[in-house]
């Protein structure tokens, strides 16, 4: 994605001023801006569980627990995301109102329209948080959830959980069944279903 500065681009701050009145949420990608399509049930249910699960967990330990409505810059590639889920134990992280840039555990929720992206340029562009440890995506259609966990060495470290596995997120030193995670979940046919 290349922008032709003259006519297209917008700047950071532009963006950030325009998200702050627009009823649409939108993704920012170096002077190019994306809007963001609503969400299923699916999709919500599995957010809402991860946050009544890592809430209590991470309440008084210095963390921070942010939902789909908080952005993570990502400073070095010029971009602002929403992932689904996010965590931030850095302390720099109190001085920014609108995004974070420090998160060390991001968890997106992957859809039809979304999963290629997630899985490849918004995973390379958030590998650029030198504090990211944990990156993981959780179907939709089915139980599986995919772990990339960045190892001493800075190499991503891939596991993969399905029915009947227990989780465990180190950068938060959270565990968690596979069942919690899609408690309440409906699974429909995806040919009938967008996101």
């Amino acid at each position: 994605m290349v922008a032709n500065q003259s006519l297209n681009y917008i700047s950071p701050e532009e963006y950030l001023k325009a998200e702050e009145l627009s009823p649409v949420k939108h993704e920012y990608k170096d002077g190019e801006v994306y809007a963001m399509a609503g969400a299923s049930d699916a999709h919500v249910t599995i957010c809402v569980n991860l946050v009544g699960l890592l809430r209590n967990h991470v309440r008084g330990n210095g963390c921070r627990l942010y939902t789909g409505d908080m952005k993570a810059r990502i400073e070095t590639a010029n971009i602002y995301y929403y992932p689904d889920v996010m965590v931030t134990c850095d302390e720099r992280d109190k001085t920014f109102q609108s995004f974070k840039k420090y998160p060390s555990l991001i968890i997106e929720v992957l859809s039809k329209t979304t999963e290629a992206f997630d899985r490849g340029d918004k995973f390379a562009d958030y590998r650029e948080l030198e504090t990211l440890q944990e990156y993981v995506l959780i179907s939709q259609k089915r139980q599986r959830v995919e772990c990339f966990r960045r190892n001493t060495e800075g190499i991503w470290i891939f596991s993969s959980y399905s029915q009947g596995a227990e989780i465990h997120l180190a950068s938060v030193g959270f565990t968690t069944t596979i069942h919690a995670i899609y408690e309440d979940v409906l699974f429909f046919d995806n040919n009938l279903e967008g996101n």
